[in-house]
């Protein structure tokens, strides 16, 4: 599967995922100026998943339209120290998840 790291997600999160998928960052691709809008429609063609903090991007946007997979997580914060813990329940989501749905990954309490 190939997954596009959004600019709020640290690199840190790349080799976690990278021995299971194809992981490219927005940043990379210098998409990181785009509005989540274009970043969507740019993605569709070239990726299977986004990954995301932005807990704003399935109310913002029309996931459906955008034919895309979201993974929103959400845990204290941005860093690797908060996101790595996610790293099983973001593989397991990514086996299930479908182009246009969104899965939600809260950091457990």
């Amino acid at each position: 599967m190939r997954l596009l790291l959004d600019k709020n997600i640290t690199w840190d999160l790349r080799p976690y995922l990278l021995q299971y998928h194809e992981v490219i960052s927005s940043g990379y691709l210098s998409w990181d100026s785009l509005p989540d809008d274009q970043m969507l429609d740019r993605a569709r063609d070239d990726f299977d998943a986004l990954i995301t903090c932005d807990q704003d991007i399935p109310r913002d946007q029309d996931i459906t339209e955008a034919d895309v997979a979201v993974v929103v997580l959400a845990a204290k914060t941005n860093s690797i120290r908060d996101l790595a813990p996610l790293v099983p329940r973001i593989l397991s989501a990514l086996e299930t998840v479908q182009r246009g749905q969104v899965v939600r990954i809260d950091a457990e309490p």
